[in-house]
């Protein structure tokens, strides 16, 4: 029996570049996935928190606020304690969060005549988003005074709407408010600042 030596064939100099560049091109490729993982989660988880404490995102169900918001519309909200005359809010009642037109602040006095007519402090407002006026489902006294840290609230759509004319509602408080309604986001055509 004749021994034959058997000598490892080593690998050429190009191999072995070649094999040490595809393990640094690996390395290189996990480094750059893991990190863009990293960096969505951390983006998806600043997004949850900005939609949730500072800025909620709210889809409209109901046509209490027609024509300025329609069903299905998606809205930006603002947080925020200081609401004026006007300014779109969306607010808890119970389980669900309502979207209504500010009327009236602390203090302020409140009257709204058989046609729909709505007056505040003895002035009747100006309310071009309006398509109709009605009184509605009112079953408070006036004048009504709102009482402090507290908003009267009330839908564009006058004649469906329920809101503060109705004791159901009633006025807002400040710890209910989710936002002042600033944006919409859909549908597209609609995409804008609100008023």
């Amino acid at each position: 029996m004749s021994r034959e030596s058997v000598s490892p064939q080593l690998p050429e100099l190009n191999e072995l570049k070649a094999e040490l560049q595809r393990e640094h091109y690996k390395l290189r490729y996990r480094s750059v996935l893991r990190s863009t993982i990293y960096t969505l989660i951390v983006v998806a988880a600043v997004a949850v928190l900005v939609a949730t404490i500072w800025m909620p995102v709210l889809q409209i169900y109901g046509s209490s606020m027609s024509p300025t918001l329609g069903e299905g519309n998606i809205v930006v909200s603002v947080k925020g304690s200081d609401f004026e005359q006007g300014d779109l809010v969306a607010f808890y009642l119970g389980n669900k969060i309502l979207v209504k037109r500010c009327i009236a602040g602390p203090g302020q006095w409140v009257d709204i005549d058989e046609d729909g007519t709505v007056y505040v402090d003895g002035e009747a407002l100006d309310e071009p988003y309006l398509t109709e006026k009605s009184l509605g489902d009112c079953n408070i006294e006036l004048p009504y005074q709102v009482p402090d840290n507290r908003y009267f609230c009330m839908g564009d759509h006058r004649s469906t709407s329920v809101d503060s004319r109705n004791t159901a509602v009633g006025c807002v408080a400040e710890e209910q408010i989710v936002g002042r309604i600033v944006f919409r986001v859909w549908p597209l055509p609609d995409f804008g600042t609100l008023g």
